[in-house]
């Protein structure tokens, strides 16, 4: 059996990404100990049952009492308070995030023993019910380390992703909020909008191209309220492109440019099968 990365990692939150973390770390024995810290008794009995955790608390100091690794996975709105107060007890003790945007976060724990990081895994769904061990393989972990930031310090950061079956890509925070915008929380807006836009009664004939497109719009609305309103600057860069993207589609079916229209479909195929199913 290989070395243990960690002996004790914490993890405050165990929803879908923290529960399946979780999940994760025992069942490819990345660490000896995973303890789970909630506020709610019976969210955490979920994350104990489906075994994300081998033992649960909702006291803070307890919790992360004897962690050499804590992973924050609250809302993006919490997650500054959250490290403030592990470092509170436990100043050397090396902490990360999931959270789907950095520059704001990562600026605000700069003095913090604290690498940033961003599974970009997830579901609809949340909750640890939803959990699964699975979650993070073969899927891309962003992590967002500062030039102060310890090497070993970023080293074992993704030597833990790395250990959960994800690859690992570093950069600097800015660029990753840019990049999300574009890639992971447009899409959420794009869904939202052409849900909201298709009138009620006609739901019922919805097929499966609009169930497609729309999935994601079936997210925790107010987990994405604080992720959009997180990163406003970037997402309104994006949705400016996307406004006149659907202005050229627009404007080439009013015209009869069927040539236009053809050209902006084959890119869009193009992008589309580049990135497989």
């Amino acid at each position: 059996m290989p070395d243990l990365l960690f002996q004790n990692v914490a993890i405050v939150g165990v929803g879908l990404l923290g529960g399946s973390i979780g999940m994760a770390i025992r069942e490819r024995g990345v660490a000896a100990r995973v303890v789970g810290i909630g506020r709610r008794e019976s969210s955490l009995q979920v994350a104990l049952d489906r075994g994300a955790v081998d033992e649960v608390t909702m006291d803070l100091d307890e919790g992360v009492d004897e962690a050499d690794l804590v992973v924050i996975a609250t809302p993006v709105g919490k997650i500054v308070d959250a490290a403030r107060a592990v470092a509170a007890l436990r100043p050397d003790t090396l902490t990360t995030d999931v959270g789907s945007t950095k520059a704001e976060v990562v600026a605000s724990l700069a003095e913090l023993r604290f690498i940033g990081s961003h599974p970009m895994a997830g579901d609809h769904h949340t909750g640890c019910d939803h959990a699964r061990p699975d979650l993070l393989e073969d899927r891309l972990v962003l992590i967002t380390p500062l030039e102060q930031s310890e090497p070993e310090d970023v080293c074992r950061i993704t030597d833990f992703w790395t250990a959960l079956g994800a690859s690992v890509h570093a950069m600097e925070p800015h660029e990753h909020d840019a990049i999300v915008a574009a890639v992971s929380q447009m899409p959420h807006l794009v869904a939202a909008a052409l849900s909201v836009t298709t009138p009620s009664e006609l739901v019922a004939y919805a097929g499966q191209g609009w169930r497609d497109a729309t999935r994601i719009a079936a997210g925790d609305p107010e987990l994405w309220l604080e992720i959009v309103t997180s990163n406003r600057a970037n997402i309104i860069q994006q949705l400016a492109a996307v406004e006149h993207a659907i202005a050229e589609i627009r404007r080439a079916l009013e015209n009869g440019q069927d040539e236009a229209l053809l050209e902006i479909l084959q890119e869009a195929k193009q992008k589309r099968d580049a990135v497989g199913s």
